[in-house]
């Protein structure tokens, strides 16, 4: 197999792989907030052309657009966009919706003044390339915004907890958290973006009242999790899955009886494309 057929196979996995579950669901559950810190951070003007890479149902676009930008929202997953535009739609605001490859963006170089991801372009499997694009399609003097889970935070901990039982990695692929590591993000862009903001900082999760209510909800909405528990169901490990999950929810949980709260940490970047 060639390596574009090789791209592509694993691009239609990755489509996939979101397409499952409810993914919207848990944006109205619990994610919301991220994408309107970002596009704070950002300081988002009107009149801006924004690009959102890997916006989902577009939790930082729409924001973005509130504000008075021209923005264009982009994702892998089709069916993600559909729920954006309906969302969109629904507030009245005026977007464009393209699906599109984060490592492979169909946009000119420069043609953009901020270029933005919330915990979006983390999930492309080559970091690399992705971050190549997001700086390619941004002009020079513009804005770089991204909010990505930390390593050593929850998320990094959750795909900890899955990797024993999830299918291999394609090869070259790396593991998404490592986006929130300041020392990754840095080697990325290789002094092509100068930081003026990179701080961690903590998202409260307080959606549910039971503790395992969490593990719960990611293994019915979340596609990296249901994909893992099949391959352990394929392989009779369904149950040492779903108890490594509850050990994973005792682990994190920082509530109290018939209240669970979770801390999400996620590294907050905002920079300048030189």
């Amino acid at each position: 197999m060639t390596a574009v057929a090789e791209d592509r196979e694993l691009k239609a996995r990755h489509r996939k792989m979101w397409a499952s579950g409810d993914y919207p669901q848990m944006v109205t559950t619990w994610l919301e907030p991220i994408g309107q810190r970002l596009v704070e951070a950002i300081d988002v003007r009107p009149g801006q052309r924004v690009l959102d890479v890997a916006a989902g149902t577009g939790n930082a676009s729409l924001p973005a657009a509130a504000r008075g930008a021209q923005v264009t929202a982009s994702d892998l997953t089709p069916e993600l966009l559909d729920v954006g535009r309906r969302r969109a739609e629904q507030q009245g605001l005026d977007l464009e919706w393209v699906e599109a490859d984060a490592e492979h963006l169909p946009f000119d170089d420069g043609s953009y003044d901020v270029v933005m991801s919330a915990i979006g372009a983390m999930f492309a499997p080559h970091h690399q390339q992705a971050a190549d694009e997001l700086i390619r399609v941004c002009r020079p003097g513009g804005t770089i915004g991204l909010l990505s889970w930390t390593p050593e935070g929850m998320l990094g901990a959750l795909f900890r907890t899955m990797k024993p039982f999830a299918a291999p990695p394609p090869p070259g692929a790396q593991p998404p958290p490592l986006w929130g590591s300041e020392e990754h993000l840095q080697a990325l862009v290789g002094g092509r973006v100068e930081f003026t903001t990179l701080r961690r900082e903590i998202l409260e999760i307080t959606a549910f009242p039971d503790r395992y209510d969490y593990a719960r909800h990611f293994t019915t909405f979340y596609g990296p999790t249901i994909a893992a528990r099949a391959n352990a169901a394929r392989e009779g490990r369904e149950q040492e899955f779903d108890d490594a999950l509850r050990a994973f929810c005792d682990e994190w949980d920082r509530g109290t009886t018939g209240q669970a709260r979770f801390e999400k940490e996620y590294l907050l970047a905002v920079g300048t494309r030189r």
